[in-house]
């Protein structure tokens, strides 16, 4: 199933499977969002949850018990139920279950909010802890944004000057080997050579928004001032670039597999909620 929110310039469509956000359109009828073809990468904008990235042996530790859990955790693979609709809103939920104790012992329910205000599309994320113990987590979000044409042709703007240090991946985990993503007025130039090593990886940024440019013209903006971390990604000749907003991170190879002490992990109290936003802005 899918439900599809509009007003006066855009159109957003949601899959109930994940949640999951598939289409952007202006009121020309362009679309801002990847396809999905599966050649380069099927899916178009996943939420991760309860963990963003991947953990060390896809195994993390409770009160001294093992659990597994895939890369991005399962909430992108899981039924969410519609619980609201308007005409440019509609709310999406996924609570714990039976399935969902066997793999993550919490209480929880994860809220997907999306609304449309004039040309942007606002994405909340509200997280709530209904267990009687705090809830480790992270949550994260995935777009890939549609990039017609020529893939050289496009360029990322952040917001602030500043030293763009990223981390590189080494089997998935988080290595402590590092670069500096180099930039021209803030600018930096799209190419694949980039993303041969697979995602950027930024832990910390001073930026809290980018613009995509085209042919040095504002294409889309994203806008993530709740989250810490970035995540910037895409495949060989493949034509997107996802721009994710993280609250969390892969592991490391050091990592002890607790995951109360996990490296970016969020600790919510017992029955406590958290509400965290990002926004798509079509320029």
């Amino acid at each position: 199933m899918t439900t599809t929110i509009s007003n006066s310039k855009l159109s957003a469509s949601i899959k109930h499977a994940g949640a999951e956000l598939f289409s952007i359109k202006d009121n020309q009828n362009n679309e801002y969002i990847w396809e999905g073809n599966p050649d380069f990468w099927g899916k178009h904008s996943p939420v991760l949850f309860p963990i963003v990235g991947t953990l060390k042996n896809n195994t993390y530790i409770i009160k001294e018990k093992e659990y597994q859990l895939p890369r991005h955790g399962f909430a992108r693979d899981m039924e969410f139920e519609l619980i609201e609709k308007t005409e440019n809103k509609a709310i999406f939920s996924l609570k714990s279950s039976e399935e969902t104790l066997k793999k993550y012992p919490f209480e929880f329910e994860l809220q997907l909010i999306y609304t449309l205000t004039e040309n942007s599309l606002n994405l909340e994320y509200k997280i709530t802890n209904n267990s009687n113990e705090k809830m480790p987590f992270s949550i994260g979000a995935h777009p890939a944004i549609a990039l017609p044409g020529n893939f050289e042709d496009y360029a990322l703007q952040f917001e602030k000057e500043e030293e763009l240090k990223y981390y590189l991946l080494e089997n998935d985990l988080i290595s402590s080997k590092t670069k500096v993503l180099k930039t021209v007025n803030n600018e930096v130039s799209l190419n694949y050579d980039l993303f041969k090593n697979d995602a950027l990886i930024f832990k910390t940024l001073d930026s809290k928004s980018l613009n995509i440019l085209k042919n040095s013209k504002p294409y889309v903006k994203v806008d993530y001032k709740d989250f810490p971390s970035l995540g910037i990604w895409t495949k060989e000749n493949a034509p997107f670039i996802c721009i994710e907003p993280w609250l969390g991170y892969s592991d490391t190879d050091e990592n002890t597999g607790d995951l109360y002490k996990k490296e970016g992990i969020l600790i919510l109290d017992e029955n406590k909620k958290i509400s965290v936003k990002f926004s798509i802005t079509i320029l």
